[in-house]
């Protein structure tokens, strides 16, 4: 790796944001050589960060922070500070969508100002957090525009998988677009030093555009999975069956396997991307319809859940019922709740079993975060399933993939059965206790017959 020289203009670098995508980026460009400022305000972090722990899972973090917290690469406060004379601001503040799910801009806006009341005559501001389209020169340019100072303006989309981001960062292309030319060409500078491979585009909007679409694409392919779960659920047959059988040898069939999409970024971008085709006056429609198909499953998923305790003798009226697999995913695996779907599995549950006792595993995701979905945290696999009336498996972590699902089983209470959205066994395959079941989304009348 090409590590920063010193004669390099842009060593100093501002990075505003200090969550997933800012902190993982500072510690890899520390890394190489830079010398990186992060700005984060929430007090609980700084003080985690400034004594070299992160705040969040992600393989490899703790050491690497460590690493360059010690060497001074690496330094950090809750705002810019006046001292440092930075050349570069990269900005990773978060986009969530409010609750009529539209972008918040307001962090963006903030943040720009507060860079406006720091740049000087030639600085650099690189946007990097996920925005609607135009954001960077409708918003953030006319906010440093007024300060009078010549500054160059680009856009840069954070690409990272969660969990992998730390390698990824040394080998994925980073897109890069600027305002002007010379804009993409220093932005493109700075991220050689850190990765192979650098893709210079026409325009900011085209960079903008390039994250949204990638991550709208996918959504759009994990849906028509789903939808096709639903449909093999009426048929009465195994979506896993139809998808992964049909696929088999065959090179012009590539569909997932069905199950939750959420997360920061899928759960959000799609309607990051239509808000402002809207805007336009274009509807993005297979974009909004495969968003909707993945929102709506928890509630349908539940509904067919309930549906199918009324066919069991004695379902208790208080039952036990264990969420496993809480954060957004399981593999690479995170501590990450954003966007995950176990949220409104679980609000849904709540609605329809409004009497059960719940409880919560996850071997990654603190006890203490459990507890604040309102969950009873369990310490083991065995402890959620002893006495469960009801299993949900919610992502596909490997503890989950690799355990002896049939010992387990015996844990159950009498007719308890296990809901596996990921389809991690298969049910010709197991052996379970009389009573007992095993159900898989988009294989429910394959798996069980239930009354109409």
């Amino acid at each position: 790796m090409i590590k920063v020289l010193k004669s390099f203009d842009d060593k100093s670098v501002c990075i505003l944001g200090l969550g997933y995508v800012g902190l993982t980026l500072a510690i890899v460009m520390a890394d190489v050589g830079f010398n990186v400022h992060g700005v984060e305000v929430r007090e609980d972090v700084l003080e985690k960060l400034s004594k070299g722990t992160p705040h969040f899972h992600e393989p490899g973090l703790s050491v690497k922070l460590k690493r360059v917290v010690e060497s001074k690469k690496l330094t950090f406060s809750k705002s810019i500070p006046l001292a440092r004379q930075h050349s570069v601001y990269i900005v990773t503040v978060g986009t969530p969508l409010d609750k009529n799910k539209k972008s918040r801009m307001d962090m963006i806006e903030n943040v720009s100002h507060e860079i406006a009341q720091h740049i000087k005559e030639g600085d650099l501001i690189i946007m990097r957090s996920t925005v609607k389209l135009g954001t960077t020169r409708n918003i953030v340019m006319p906010i440093l525009q007024k300060t009078g100072v010549n500054f160059e303006l680009a856009f840069c989309p954070e690409r990272t998988l969660e969990g992998n981001a730390l390698k990824e960062l040394y080998s994925l292309p980073q897109i890069v677009g600027g305002t002007t030319k010379s804009a993409t060409v220093r932005a493109s500078q700075i991220f050689q030093y850190i990765t192979p491979t650098v893709i210079r585009v026409s325009d900011v909007e085209t960079a903008e555009m390039i994250k949204l679409i990638d991550n709208a694409q996918r959504d759009v392919m994990f849906a028509y999975a789903n939808e096709v779960a639903r449909a093999c659920d009426v048929v009465g047959i195994s979506a896993t069956e139809v998808i992964r059988f049909g696929g088999l040898g065959y090179p012009r069939s590539n569909l997932s396997v069905p199950g939750p999409v959420g997360g920061p970024c899928l759960a959000k971008d799609s309607h990051i991307l239509a808000e402002g085709l809207l805007d336009l006056g274009i509807t993005p429609e297979i974009t909004l319809m495969a968003r909707k198909i993945n929102e709506r499953q928890p509630e349908e998923s539940v509904q067919f859940i309930k549906k199918y305790t009324k066919t069991l003798k004695d379902f208790p009226r208080v039952p036990k019922i264990s969420l496993l697999g809480l954060a957004f995913k399981g593999q690479p695996e995170t501590d990450d709740l954003r966007g995950t779907m176990a949220i409104p599995v679980l609000e849904a549950i709540k609605n329809h079993f409004p009497n059960a006792i719940l409880y919560g595993y996850d071997p990654i995701v603190s006890r203490e975060a459990i507890h604040g979905l309102g969950l009873v945290p369990c310490h083991t696999l065995q402890e959620a399933m002893m006495e469960a009336n009801i299993v949900l498996i919610l992502n596909n972590h490997p503890v989950f993939t690799t355990m002896p699902i049939e010992d387990y089983f015996h844990y159950l209470a009498s007719s308890g059965f296990v809901y596996d959205y990921w389809n991690l066994f298969s049910t010709k395959k197991l052996n379970l206790p009389i009573g007992r079941n095993y159900i898989g989304l988009g294989s429910h009348g394959h798996s069980v017959k239930v009354p109409a």
